[in-house]
């Protein structure tokens, strides 16, 4: 018997090596005044991210375009918007990294309304939006948030009274979502080890939530897969096409997961982390995957081994096991499969040198109050804050 589920709705999606080449069209029916943004290093040494910019001039749009800089905070939101309020825009294209892909999306969303944006943010707002914006178009040039298929833009202030919320709205989902892996071919190892570490945690805390559903539970798993099969192939040689295919792909899919079936508590540790120091969000999941699906999976043996969740982990650990020989090999029990989850997590992260928190400026005794701030989201497992804490330390 399947469970009943629900499935958001997704945006147009246009997946493959060369599908940038029908932006032109796509913006066609939106109209002539298009507003791109574009990450600073898209902007800079991206050749189909630069093609695409004289494309559109030569045939007719008018281009205005801003570079966006880290991740978008309220400020940087209102300024954009400020600039084109009174403009004739009538479309955004976003082109660069998730950063990127969520400035685009909250600029899309706050043009029509031109308030500060602040005001709308889940958990610091007193407003809800509307969902009307300007026709949206999403290009990722990273494989690591999924931004092109979520109806939310993270939204950071930084500092001691830091915060990272969402704009959210189900019709803020991108109208069209371009993914063409050609476009991450010139992505750095370093960023493209922490990006898709990032869409892996996705699809990981996903399938194991406690909302997730029957769609979300393929889906991600068909993620882990091509995760597990190109990753590393991906940051060792930039030029393998296939592996950036399938990252493309396995982000993508990590996406639609996430805003279907949620996150868990990497992803609450990142917000709490992300909110006070700058490191990229992609290293705070990196670095944390290993040690919180330890916890997560051992606490699941003692107290919850007839658990959906320990299941799943059982079920990632026979393909883990099958997709690479070189792990463990021993009786195909649940246990010990389960427990090959986290090992395998654990080499992976120390082989693509994922930094320390503490390389970022976090300290020991930061840890008690960052697992305070700690939003434990859909996690199968509840922990208290000193199991919280010991968590961090492990990676400070």
């Amino acid at each position: 018997m399947v469970s009943a589920f629900n499935m958001l709705r997704t945006p147009r999606i246009f997946f493959g090596a060369g599908k940038v080449s029908m932006i032109p069209v796509l913006l066609k029916p939106a109209g002539d005044h298009v507003l791109v943004l574009t990450g600073s290093r898209s902007w800079q040494s991206n050749a189909g991210i630069k093609a695409l910019l004289g494309t559109l001039r030569g045939e007719g749009f008018s281009l205005s375009h801003e570079v966006v800089c880290g991740e978008p905070s309220p400020q940087m939101v209102d300024d954009i918007v400020g600039r084109y309020q009174n403009s004739k825009v009538c479309a955004v294209v976003s082109a660069g990294g998730g950063s990127t892909l969520d400035a685009g999306k909250a600029v899309s969303a706050m043009l029509p309304l031109g308030e500060p944006v602040h005001d709308y943010l889940e958990g610091v707002g007193t407003k809800n939006h509307p969902g009307a914006k300007k026709f949206f178009v999403a290009v990722p040039t990273t494989s690591g948030t999924g931004s092109e298929a979520t109806s939310n833009a993270v939204i950071s202030e930084k500092g001691s009274g830091g915060y990272k919320k969402s704009l959210r709205h189900d019709n803020l989902v991108p109208d069209v979502a371009v993914v063409d892996p050609e476009l991450t071919a010139g992505c750095p190892p370093a960023i493209t080890a922490s990006c898709g570490l990032d869409a892996f945690t996705q699809l990981l805390e996903s399938y194991v939530s406690l909302r997730a559903t029957p769609m979300t539970d393929l889906l991600a798993m068909e993620g882990m897969v091509n995760c597990v099969g190109s990753l590393s192939r991906a940051v060792l040689d930039g030029s393998d096409s296939d592996a950036r295919l399938r990252m493309s792909y396995a982000a993508l899919l990590s996406g639609i997961t996430l805003a279907n079936g949620g996150l868990g508590l990497v992803h609450g540790f990142a917000s709490a982390i992300g909110a006070r120091y700058d490191i990229p969000h992609g290293v705070v999941c990196g670095t944390l995957m290993g040690v919180v699906n330890r916890f997560t999976v051992q606490r699941l043996e003692q107290e919850a081994p007839a658990s959906t969740a320990f299941s799943k982990y059982a079920a990632l650990g026979r393909m883990l096991t099958t997709a690479h020989p070189s792990l463990q090999r021993g009786p195909d029990d649940d246990r010990r499969l389960a427990l090959q989850v986290p090992l395998y997590l654990e080499k992976l992260i120390d082989e693509l040198r994922i930094g320390r928190l503490g390389d970022y400026g976090v300290r020991r005794e930061d840890a008690v109050g960052l697992a305070d701030a700690t939003d434990q989201k859909s996690n199968p497992v509840h922990f208290s804050r000193d199991e919280l804490a010991e968590m961090l330390r492990e990676r400070i």
